[in-house]
């Protein structure tokens, strides 16, 4: 399949009345009868709405109040739709329209009346009501409620494993039998398994022109040049697999690939330089050194449980090149208090540790932990106590700016400056000392400034070599917190002792005393017997390379989340992940060997009726690149990229022309130009981990490209390298979709192209070849990977 049309829409569009947009329709039209809500909707309810309720809502409005206010309760949706004596709470999809954010923000009634929420709860509040008010169903699968009032020091552990695929241990099952000839390696053998019992066929293997280019996006996050896809060509002319084989080999030993895909755990890992707004506005300027750090892990193919460790626990060990690693955590919000008041301090902190456990929960083992914040988690079997458990590990750790040089060199260097603010402030006391009393200095007090002013000048020249910083944890203590009862840390129940999750490692487990037990925290969350780790890591990147996960809840294995839609390869390649030392680019090389992911994207209309999603995965589902590998992408093509590694972050990646993998982003996603042209194309806020990126199609992305002085840049750059490269027009449209989509032109797009270009200049600033060139650059086929 190609992109075809669309190009020839945008060429006439240049050659008539302009480029048409079709836009589509902002929401779906409401229908009547149960609303039903995507598992991420329910995942945002569990662990920002509900919490907020419970510690903020429950005394007065729910079944536990003493005495019900208003008749209000909101302990269920049916309740909170209903509403009280002043009318319904919510009235979904209309947070303008609701009573609770109009109370939240102080515009009715004022709501909680002890204190008003901090704005980021209110923004959660107005999502929440945006999106409809998601509620699970507890009535239906899944969704079955946790019993209420379980006694979890006699709860069956055992049996609670059984119950639920992904708390079983990770097994390697056998592989099934299929005809030879649709199979390269045993991912293959699943996959045929799986359509054949379904009746489904797969398209046939995609041309090599479409799949080299695939190849290389996904592993090193551009395009091919012309002459390595006339390589690949050539090669899969003489043995196709050994070719797709070699490819892979030669793109993961490239720098290119630890930039691309380190952007993939970036999201993961919520990273950001810091400016979160309210209450964590602190910028994070030595963030990039994380960044710097997860490149050259993936690029060095570090162990993946190695990995993972350092980022829990890599201070531990006393090398400050593996403390790095631990910004895994650092990086996260770190909330202050608005007013030092001890409510206000217990709030800030609460926040703080809830980020820490959902990146933990939600990041590294795809369950939502943080649900269990103020109670039981409702739906899978993690005790509020076990959140507590958790919660203590980070109670006993805190985030410091870590000098990366030897001891004496700190030493030395802090000496020095203590004797410079010592010397200034000297200073500044005497001079202000004679301004206030309104005279010039006494002899005596002149030659006391001069001399200190001399010492001063020789200490500024002579000062010792400096050091720089990274953002890291360390250890505060080694203490067990108390269970927040309803989320307030200032009403504690019992003691949580520090210890792994019962759900996965059993009633009776060691408990972590080291320290702030985050060395024994790591052990558990990569122990090969810990079933969540590797399966939730093996399908992240089996969603990169084909846009979906086999389970499509990425951060959610819990019974609220979507099954496997292969369960036998998922556990099949995470065995071999482990049994292969953790090895990534080993994974790698095994999905893009198969003959799975060399499958054409080729539209058959007999397999999308029976399976419209491509979960059998009948052919490989197109998809539009992420905003990193499609400006990556742009440079490249235009001979512009640089490919450079590390360093500081680029406020401005419009005017830059490295990768945008070094772009400044602040965690609200408002500070930097950067964000203003990233969160254009879908990337994310960095609040918190992020499971998948969205996909949107709105106005604002066409009118960029068709507007932006980055765009036209870009255009001009194209531009002067096609006129290097021939002297005929034909030949230039060529070379450009050569370079920009792996293909030549259809005798109409050459045609289209010719006729445009050979039409006389008018009064428009830009040449006919710059505005040719940039709608090029603009098409859907140059944005998607097929």
């Amino acid at each position: 399949m190609r992109f075809l049309p669309s190009i020839l829409a945008l060429l006439h569009g240049l050659l008539f009345s302009g480029l048409s947009l079709v836009v589509p329709l902002d929401a779906a039209e409401i229908v009547d009868g149960p609303p039903s809500f995507a598992p991420e909707q329910i995942e945002f309810f569990e662990t920002q709405i509900r919490p907020l309720l419970v510690q903020h809502c429950f005394d007065c409005h729910s079944t536990d109040a003493l005495e019900v206010e208003a008749g209000l309760y909101v302990d269920s949706r049916e309740a909170i739709l209903r509403g009280g004596e002043s009318g319904a709470a919510v009235v979904p999809g209309k947070p303008s329209e609701s009573l609770l954010i109009q109370s939240v923000n102080y515009e009715a009634s004022e709501m909680p009346p002890d204190r008003k929420l901090d704005q980021r709860q209110i923004d959660a509040l107005t999502r929440w009501v945006e999106m409809g008010a998601p509620w699970p169903q507890v009535t239906s699968s899944p969704g079955v409620p946790i019993a209420t009032g379980t006694d979890w020091s006699s709860f069956d552990w055992d049996s609670a494993r059984q119950s639920h695929w992904a708390w079983q241990p990770v097994q390697r099952p056998e592989i099934p039998a299929v005809d030879p000839s649709l199979v390269v390696n045993p991912i293959d053998n699943f996959v045929v398994a799986r359509r054949a019992a379904a009746g489904l066929d797969a398209v046939a293997i995609a041309e090599p022109e479409i799949l080299v280019r695939r190849i290389y996006i996904d592993l090193i996050g551009v395009p091919p040049t012309p002459e390595q896809v006339q390589s690949f060509v050539a090669s899969s002319a003489m043995d196709r697999q050994d070719a797709v084989e070699s490819l892979v080999d030669e793109l993961l030993a490239s720098p290119m690939y630890g930039q691309r895909w380190s952007r993939h755990w970036l999201d993961v890992a919520r990273y950001s330089d810091g400016q979160g707004g309210f209450l964590d506005n602190k910028p994070l300027d030595a963030a990039w050194r994380y960044r710097d750090w997860v490149v050259d892990a993936l690029n060095q193919d570090m162990p993946i449980n190695e990995f993972i460790r350092l980022q829990i626990a890599g201070d531990q060990n006393g090398d400050y090149s593996e403390a790095i690693a631990t910004g895994f955590f650092a990086l996260g919000p770190t909330y202050r208090s608005d007013g030092g008041d001890p409510d206000s301090v217990a709030q800030a902190k609460g926040e703080t540790l809830d980020d820490r456990i959902d990146t933990l929960t939600r990041g590294l083992l795809g369950i939502t932990g943080a649900c269990a914040r103020c109670h039981d988690h409702k739906f899978d079997p993690i005790p509020q106590q076990d959140y507590y458990s958790l919660a203590g590990v980070f109670n006993n750790t805190a985030v410091r700016d870590m000098p990366l040089a030897s001891g004496d060199v700190v030493k030395r260097f802090d000496a020095h400056q203590r004797k410079v603010n010592e010397l200034q402030k000297q200073l500044n006391q005497l001079n202000k000392k004679i301004e206030d009393d309104k005279r010039d200095a006494t002899s005596e007090e002149q030659s006391q400034l001069d001399e200190w002013q001399a010492e001063l000048t020789d200490l500024k020249q002579n000062a010792p070599p400096g050091y720089e910083i990274a953002h890291t944890l360390h250890d505060t203590g080694d203490g067990d917190m108390k269970v927040a009862l309803r989320g307030n840390l200032r009403r504690t129940g019992d003691v949580a002792p520090r210890r792994f999750l019962r759900l996965l490692s059993g009633k009776e487990q060691d408990r972590f005393t080291s320290g702030s037990g985050r060395a024994g925290l790591a052990d558990a969350i990569v122990d090969p017997e810990n079933p969540l780790t590797v399966r939730v890591f093996v399908n992240r990147v089996w969603m990169h390379h084909f846009g979906a996960g086999l389970v499509r809840t990425p951060s959610n294995f819990g019974t609220l989340g979507e099954s496997p839609t292969h369960p036998e390869l998922l556990d099949w390649m995470a065995s071999e992940f482990i049994s292969g030392g953790w090895s990534l680019k080993s994974l790698h090389r095994q999905i893009m060997t198969s003959a799975t992911y060399q499958l054409s994207s080729r539209f058959d209309e007999q397999s999308f009726v029976a399976d419209g999603d491509n979960r059998l995965l009948w052919r490989m589902s197109p998809r539009r690149m992420d905003v990193e590998a499609w400006r990556d992408s742009l440079l490249a093509v235009t001979g512009e990229l640089d490919t450079s590694l590390g360093g500081p972050s680029i406020a401005d990646v419009t005017q830059n022309k490295r990768r945008t993998l070094y772009a400044k982003v602040s965690r609200n996603g408002d500070v930097f130009e950067s964000d203003r042209f990233l969160r254009r194309f879908d990337f994310p806020l960095m609040r918190a981990t992020v499971a998948q990126r969205p996909s949107s199609i709105v106005p604002q992305q066409y009118l960029f490209l068709m507007n932006s002085r980055f765009m036209v840049e870009r255009a001009k750059s194209l531009v002067a390298l096609l006129a290097t490269a021939s002297e005929s027009d034909a030949a230039r449209i060529e070379h450009a979709y050569d370079l920009l989509y792996c293909r030549s032109p259809e005798p109409m797009e050459l045609r289209l192209g010719l006729q445009f270009l050979s039409s006389p200049e008018d009064a428009n600033p830009l040449s006919r070849w710059d505005r040719y060139a940039q709608v090029l650059l603009s098409s859907n086929e140059f944005m998607f990977v097929r």
